[in-house]
């Protein structure tokens, strides 16, 4: 398959990584000294159980010179989604899946769910609805990530810890497209899951970046230290048990306990969670994704939020007083 990764950083250079292991032609969209590194030295992953192995992959930051693609990744943070869409007509086919490999509540989230709230906007998302139109809802294919990853230098990507990914269509079927393209992720040495309800996946790990990103974030600890500290725990726990009120006021019911859940986090390692590292790196962080798109639909469930909306009201503080250079 001809597979493009847009948003080559550490989710999207493990995924292009091993879809590059199992074979497939792949090119990579980047942008700045990452893209220059790609382009001079190839992409570098450091995997965990295999050594660091090298991959000499197409690199731009020009996807519509590419052609038209056999399928799209998107590995993107929230706010580079929505102007990168428009750009990806050139590259689809008929039937190319659009598969978003991102944090969060996605803006296509009530796109193909059927029922009264068909076509609902998630306004913190998606103002004025223009993600929507950018891309048939008919390409996409959710995934939801549980391997961790760090760029650690341009054009080189750590394995941090992790290795499933859930792919589901947005309607619940099982497709040939999905298929293929779990097949290509698992030969590449990562673990790729078909799943009958990808809406379920999103929440199911959502709890947990919705709890773990913005405590990270506020503490600058490891998913290690924060799993070692009871005082941390117990704020994840509140705010687990409030996002899983609001998943099931949407009809969702998280089968996973909260211990579950947390012995979960617990494989990650030693990982240093997105929202951290971003922090760390003066980029914008996710938190409307991530945390205030939860509280946008517990708003208009009635579902109670005390915990996450205290916890997102210190991190949109601490994103404030950052971009006012205090």
């Amino acid at each position: 398959m001809k597979i493009v990764v847009v948003g080559a950083g550490a989710i999207g250079g493990l995924l292009g990584g091993a879809c590059a292991e199992a074979g497939h032609e792949v090119s990579l969209v980047a942008r700045g000294a990452h893209l220059d590194a790609l382009r001079r030295s190839g992409l570098t992953v450091r995997w965990l159980d295999r050594g660091e192995r090298r991959y000499e992959l197409r690199a731009t930051d020009q996807p519509g010179e590419l052609g038209v693609q056999d399928a799209v990744i998107i590995a993107l943070k929230a706010h580079s989604i929505a102007p990168m869409l428009p750009r990806l007509r050139p590259i689809l086919g008929e039937d190319t899946p659009v598969v978003t490999a991102i944090n969060g509540l996605p803006w296509w989230y009530f796109q193909r769910h059927g029922g009264p709230l068909e076509g609902t906007r998630i306004e913190c998302l998606d103002r004025d609805g223009a993600m929507v139109k950018a891309v048939d809802p008919r390409h996409l294919v959710g995934c939801v990530v549980h391997s961790g990853g760090e760029v650690i230098e341009p054009g080189v990507v750590l394995h941090s810890g992790g290795r499933m990914h859930y792919l589901g269509e947005l309607d619940g079927s099982t497709t040939p497209r999905v298929q293929a393209l779990a097949q290509a992720i698992t030969a590449g040495g990562l673990e790729a899951a078909i799943s009958p309800n990808i809406r379920n996946d999103i929440w199911m790990k959502l709890i947990g970046n919705l709890s773990y990103n913005p405590v990270a974030a506020l503490s600058l600890v490891r998913m290690d230290e924060i799993n070692a500290d009871p005082g941390l725990i117990r704020m994840i726990r509140t705010q687990m048990q409030e996002a899983m009120a609001v998943a099931s006021a949407y009809g969702q019911t998280i089968a996973m306990s909260i211990d579950q859940r947390l012995a979960l986090a617990r494989t990650m390692g030693r990982t240093k969670v997105s929202m951290h590292q971003d922090l760390e790196r003066g980029r914008p962080l996710e938190i409307d994704a991530i945390v205030g798109a939860v509280l946008e639909l517990g708003r208009k469930a009635g579902v109670a939020m005390p915990m996450v909306d205290a916890v997102y009201s210190l991190i949109a503080a601490r994103v404030r007083h950052r971009e006012q250079g205090c």
